[in-house]
């Protein structure tokens, strides 16, 4: 396996906190939200996902992590919302962009699956935006079903 999950630390997850409200956010805004609704959408999220200020093994975030090339993104992986035990979900998963194109992405998510099948899930869930065509290509592509779209039209 290319990258390995190495658990954030303390120290760093404030900072990939900020990061990854404000990643939500600009998806948000790109996808049709306020700013000021995507500041609060995002600031909502985190806040219900992390209660404590701290991830927990039931949602968990991890730095990826590659021998060579040190940390090449993360995974924000824990359960759904919808109160099935068995049924998790990926939050967010990023590989830096100059990283791309090295199959790390793929990677990261048969290290997902790993993680929930090993916390006894039954199936992993992700949204994606429709804006990101290659990330719903490498979902598509690793074997993920749509189940459900929203469509909006400029008028």
């Amino acid at each position: 396996m290319p990258i390995t999950l190495v658990p954030i630390n303390a120290q760093r997850f404030p900072s990939w906190q900020e990061r990854c409200h404000a990643e939500y956010e600009a998806d948000l805004i790109t996808a049709g939200e306020t700013p000021h609704a995507a500041d609060r959408h995002a600031a909502d999220s985190l806040k219900r996902a992390f209660p404590a200020g701290a991830p927990t093994a039931d949602n968990a975030v991890f730095d990826l992590v590659h021998d060579t090339d040190g940390t090449v993104g993360y995974l924000w992986i824990g359960r759904d919302s919808s109160g099935d035990d068995t049924s998790w979900w990926v939050w967010d998963v990023v590989v830096e962009p100059e990283y791309r194109g090295k199959s790390y992405g793929r990677a990261a998510m048969r290290l997902a699956e790993d993680h929930a099948r090993a916390a006894g899930a039954r199936t992993l869930g992700l949204s994606v935006f429709g804006h990101n065509e290659a990330a719903r290509g490498l979902y598509e592509s690793a074997g993920y079903e749509t189940t459900t779209v929203k469509m909006r039209k400029q008028l």
